[in-house]
């Protein structure tokens, strides 16, 4: 996210392109939830996603959890 895309007050969830380093904001929100979990992230929180599956995570676990189920040998 640069800096014209931060956060302008919007309420609810947005909808996000998750990119190599940064995300796209697609439709303004505060939040996102986590593709396993269901919690909410708030975007100022927002640490972990997939470019490959365009999901976020709401924590380091979760995403290499995520990543091992996807990626099974």
């Amino acid at each position: 996210m640069n800096r014209f895309e931060r956060n302008l007050g919007f309420k609810g969830e947005a909808k996000l392109k998750y990119l190599d380093g940064e995300v796209q904001v697609m439709t303004p929100g505060d939040f996102v939830r986590c593709a396993v979990t269901g919690k909410t992230i708030p975007l100022d929180e927002l640490r972990y996603w997939s470019v490959e599956l365009q999901e976020a995570y709401v924590d380091a676990a979760t995403s290499l959890a995520r990543y091992r189920e996807m990626h099974k040998a």
